[in-house]
């Protein structure tokens, strides 16, 4: 691995992508920033700024728009992978096919979500394609658009090695983003993914018109889903009542930006899942990630009765209402 962090490649040129390309570049780092369509690359090359997913933010001189994956690497200490999680595993398998070794760079995941089909954590993608290359997850409460405005945040740099941690949080803790170290990259990953889904339950709480008590019911009740599949996966119990669990859990269920709260309001008010997401630029995690977690719950045998019902809205074209019947006809227990 390399002794000091000075030039960055961001793969991903999303909303989060680029806000984080702009902070670094802004703090002075050289930064190359890829995305997977050419000519979108270009478009933002000319006129300096994400028209479609991070609009009035001017790009900083120090920011560099790259159409070939293999310059990213080529150059870069530290790779932040912010690619939503669908498309994560092609991807990596274009970054593993440019032949670029890895092995001294720092590979940093922003993703947030968890792999459909075989139910892997981008880190478990990560080692499948790239080997065992320093890694590292960043989460935490974190609006793009926030951030970007440079409006206080705090997130979590999560490894298995604290030096490797330790020089991610010095790249990028700052005035505006403070920075935690942890080792639990499990529990950070999981609840950095599995918030988008309780956060689509909080929508359609909002989308049936209810109230204040049955969003904490949600928000309350959705972390305590998060710790068991967490702590049943290897994940530590106390990451879920920090950033990376609360803290994110509770942005994400609040705030008007949210994609998957916004996502589970259209449900709640009638709208189907296909209608919404054929409307949206931007990729909403909790849709995909709900597939995936209900069916890591069954694998695990672990109780997750909000994640069950936001699947059947999603997946099975439930009633929204029906499934918040369901829920509280739940048998009663203990808390």
């Amino acid at each position: 691995m390399s002794k000091k962090i000075h030039n960055i490649g961001v793969i991903g040129d999303g909303s989060w992508g680029t806000t984080l390309a702009v902070y670094l570049a802004k703090r002075g780092y050289p930064v190359k920033l890829w995305g997977p369509f050419p000519e979108y690359i270009r478009q933002m090359r000319q006129d300096h700024y994400n028209p479609k997913f991070l609009p009035g933010i001017r790009f900083p001189q120090e920011l560099e728009l790259v159409e070939k994956l293999d310059v990213v690497l080529n150059g870069s200490d530290l790779i932040v992978f912010a690619t939503p999680s669908q498309y994560a595993a092609k991807v990596l398998i274009k970054i593993r096919k440019t032949g670029v070794k890895l092995s001294k760079r720092i590979f940093l995941s922003v993703t947030k979500g968890i792999e459909k089909t075989r139910l892997r954590r981008i880190s478990e993608l990560v080692r499948a394609e790239l080997g065992n290359v320093p890694f590292a997850v960043l989460s935490g409460p974190t609006i793009a658009a926030e951030v970007a405005k440079g409006i206080p945040t705090t997130a979590v740099v999560a490894s298995k090695n604290m030096r490797t941690a330790g020089k991610v949080q010095g790249v990028f803790n700052s005035d505006s983003f403070r920075i935690y170290t942890n080792t639990d990259v499990i529990g950070v990953e999981l609840g950095g993914s599995i918030k988008n889904i309780i956060a689509i339950a909080c929508g359609v709480c909002d989308g049936l018109g209810l109230g204040t008590n049955a969003k904490a019911a949600i928000v309350t009740r959705g972390i305590a889903e998060m710790a068991r599949l967490g702590t049943a996966l290897g994940g530590k119990a106390k990451t879920f009542s920090g950033l990376t669990g609360l803290g994110d859990l509770v942005t994400t269920c609040f705030s008007p930006q949210s994609r998957n709260r916004s996502v589970g309001e259209q449900l709640g008010a009638g709208k189907s899942i296909k209608q919404i997401l054929g409307s949206m630029d931007m990729v909403a995690e909790g849709v995909e990630t709900a597939k995936g977690v209900y069916k890591l719950s069954k694998k695990y045998k672990v109780p997750m009765p909000i994640t069950a019902e936001v699947y059947q809205i999603i997946v099975k074209n439930k009633k929204p209402g029906d499934a918040l019947t369901a829920l509280m006809n739940r048998k009663a227990k203990a808390e």
